[in-house]
């Protein structure tokens, strides 16, 4: 017996998954005009698209399409011929702190094109190896993460762990898990000179920007090694470890807090910044951001760990999961934290048990 279908739920779905497909254009089209710096002309003033293309330094035809759909989506006004990025949605948009959002469109320019090699995946198992996404990934996770470690990290983030800044002040030996291109570290030696920090992560094209970047700087107190983290040996105990967005895509992320539990001093402290999410999916419906974060973990986070034959843990492990396995790996009680200006994540603060 066929089913009778309701045709206002099918046309109201629609509606639904059009307003998706035109989001995930909208967002190639936000990737564009940041990367090409029409955003910052934009929001240095309004402007025609021949007058933004001539600050920008582009082509006006290319300008004036992009423009259009910009306007079309409400993310810019347009009147008069004239073309006008609100205060507010600059904020958003441009500048350096950790209000802009606009690098995370990259997101969907990075992953689109491994969309065939995970296909593949889900036939014949495995999955697309890290090494598939470089260099183009350090590039992406750097522009994410850098507005907000220089807008909130020292000020915001260290302080939610009591009696960091102090022991940072004072000098302490600090290790930074999976750190990409060094900047939460680099940041870090530069507010707290008296304290070392050693900066770990398993690629080389991230860690010799790191290096890079801390010579510009002209830091003394911190190195960077390439290492796979399961890995971690120390010859004297540390005092902290962080790990920033890291423990979720690791091959064996049990293995790495493992080897964080065994490199801390007895009194030491582990500052895990991960994924805010719940661990069962009934807990995260009706949470705004788990499509985005659960498509990115099928198209990175998951497959990355599955072609190394690993635990694919993924983005959405959660921090009921999170909680048990820092218990499993010895940590005593964790005390979870919300996150300045940064709604996707939480600080995880543990301490060997």
């Amino acid at each position: 017996m066929t089913a009778t279908l309701d045709e206002n739920r099918i046309e109201q779905f629609v509606g639904s998954l059009l307003t998706t497909y035109t989001a995930s254009v909208t967002t190639l089209m936000i990737d564009l005009a940041d990367r090409t710096g029409l955003l910052a002309a934009l929001a240095a003033g309004p402007g025609t698209s021949s007058e933004l293309a001539d600050r920008a330094g582009l082509t006006e035809r290319y300008v004036r399409e992009c423009l259009s759909a910009l306007a079309t989506a409400g993310i810019v006004e347009y009147g008069g011929a004239t073309f006008t990025l609100p205060a507010e949605h600059a904020v958003c948009l441009t500048g350096e702190g950790s209000a802009n959002i606009a690098p995370m469109a990259r997101v969907c320019t990075l992953l689109a094109p491994h969309v065939p090699a995970v296909a593949r995946a889900f036939r014949e198992g495995g999955g697309v190896p890290y090494e598939a996404f470089r260099p183009d990934f350090t590039d992406v996770m750097d522009g994410m993460s850098r507005g907000l470690m220089d807008g909130q990290l020292v000020d915001g983030i260290i302080p939610l762990v009591a009696g960091l800044p102090e022991l940072l002040a004072a000098g302490a030996r600090t290790a930074d898990i999976g750190c990409g291109t060094g900047h939460s570290t680099n940041v870090l030696a530069k507010a707290f000179p008296s304290s070392t920090f050693v900066g770990y992560d398993i690629s080389t094209e991230a860690i010799e920007r790191a290096r890079a970047e801390a010579g510009d700087w002209g830091l003394t107190n911190v190195t960077f090694e390439v290492l796979d983290v399961v890995g971690l040996q120390v010859d004297d105990p540390l005092e902290v470890v962080f790990a920033f967005d890291a423990i979720h895509d690791q091959v064996d992320p049990a293995g790495v807090l493992a080897a964080v539990r065994r490199a801390l001093r007895p009194d030491g402290v582990f500052a895990m910044m991960d994924i805010r999410a719940a661990s069962r999916l009934e807990d995260n419906v009706g949470n705004p951001v788990a499509p985005l974060l659960y498509g990115v973990s099928t198209l990175h986070c998951m497959t990355v760990s599955l072609a190394h034959g690993g635990a694919g843990l993924g983005t959405m492990w959660g921090s009921e999961l999170a909680c048990a396995m820092l218990a499993d790996a010895g940590f005593g009680e964790v005390t979870v934290h919300d996150i300045p200006d940064d709604p996707m994540d939480s600080l995880y603060v543990a301490h060997p048990a």
